[in-house]
């Protein structure tokens, strides 16, 4: 199989922070035969495996191979009355994915329009927005081990969801390969989830339809968060805590208008966003390092700043949090 690994390459375009790092070396693969190839060539080198770049901090130069996942591909592989299971190519974008969900009718991930990043690294994050998950239409999915080439299929109990995590950020971190997604989507009419507060609000006075969920959802991301391809970010850095209530009890007595969120375990999630603008740290800058001045929740590269100088911001604010509330923050973002 001939395949051009390409040397000393600029990771730039390939990262939503847009940090200039280098890889030792680099390639893409648009199939799974190249993928098995690959990994079965260089199985005693490191990889660094990205798909759209939007989870992931580059604080230096990579000693290794990155591989980019650059598979296309929908097809819809099982269908009744009532629903259809979708099989999606990992290196399909997400949005991309979406917007087809919507040109067929076809609802269930209508709330997780204009989440960056590829298909294939929606399972390892379990990206969820305004009262959905993916995990509420996962299926199965298909993957590759890095340490022999060999495919295996994952059910939706193999992955272990969590809030925004599964078995592929915890026990099986770097050891697979996502290579297409298997998802279960209804037909019309649909279950509308609108129940999220800023949903609601901008729900007003409209048809609950999918695509009208969708160009809500497109919305208020587009008032709050900032567009990478113009400022340079990952979108929210920080996961939103999960503390027992007690500590939360505890904290609402000094903080009496401190937002929450019931969470299914029966503990309370807290708005990061929140701690972080309290502490006066919404649109703070450090050179091309900053907090956004929208969305505290999310750190963002004004140009020319390093993946060294983000991090070590993300880590001011974890100190400030732990310091004031007594919350330990933990990153969505996969720092490198």
């Amino acid at each position: 199989m001939d395949l051009n690994f390409q040397k000393n390459f600029s990771l730039r375009p390939y990262n939503t922070f847009g940090i200039n790092v280098q890889s030792k070396q680099f390639i893409g693969a648009k199939t799974t035969e190249e993928l098995q190839y690959i990994i079965r060539q260089k199985k005693d080198e490191k990889i660094l495996i990205i798909g759209g770049g939007s989870n992931l901090l580059l604080t230096k130069d990579f000693e290794g191979l990155t591989l980019r996942i650059e598979s296309r591909g929908i097809e819809i592989i099982r269908e009744d009355e009532e629903s259809v299971t979708v099989k999606v190519a990992a290196g399909e974008n997400w949005h991309e994915f979406v917007l087809w969900c919507l040109e067929n009718n076809l609802g269930g991930v209508e709330n997780l329009a204009l989440i960056p990043g590829s298909v294939g690294a929606a399972p390892i994050q379990n990206i969820g927005a305004y009262g959905a998950e993916l995990k509420y239409v996962f299926s199965s999915c298909e993957a590759i081990s890095v340490s022999n080439g060999e495919m295996k299929t994952f059910s939706k109990a193999d992955c272990q969801f969590r809030y925004r995590s599964s078995i592929f950020k915890n026990e099986l971190k770097g050891r697979y390969i996502i290579t297409s997604v298997n998802l279960l989507l209804n037909k019309a009419p649909h279950s509308i989830n609108d129940s999220y507060k800023g949903l609601i609000e901008k729900m007003e006075g409209k048809n609950k339809t999918i695509q009208n969920i969708a160009n809500a959802v497109i919305a208020i991301r587009s008032e709050k968060l900032p567009n990478p391809e113009k400022i340079g970010n990952s979108g929210s850095f920080f996961k939103n805590p999960v503390i027992p209530v007690s500590q939360f009890k505890s904290l609402q007595k000094q903080y009496t208008n401190m937002p929450y969120y019931p969470d299914s375990n029966g503990k309370i999630k807290v708005p990061a966003a929140w701690m972080i603008d309290v502490l006066g740290l919404k649109g703070f800058r450090n050179g091309d390092a900053g907090v956004h001045e929208n969305q505290p929740l999310v750190l963002v590269n004004y140009g020319n700043a390093s993946g060294k100088a983000i991090k070590a911001l993300a880590e001011k604010i974890q100190s400030k949090v732990a310091e004031k509330f007594g919350i330990n923050l933990t990153t969505e973002v996969n720092i490198i």
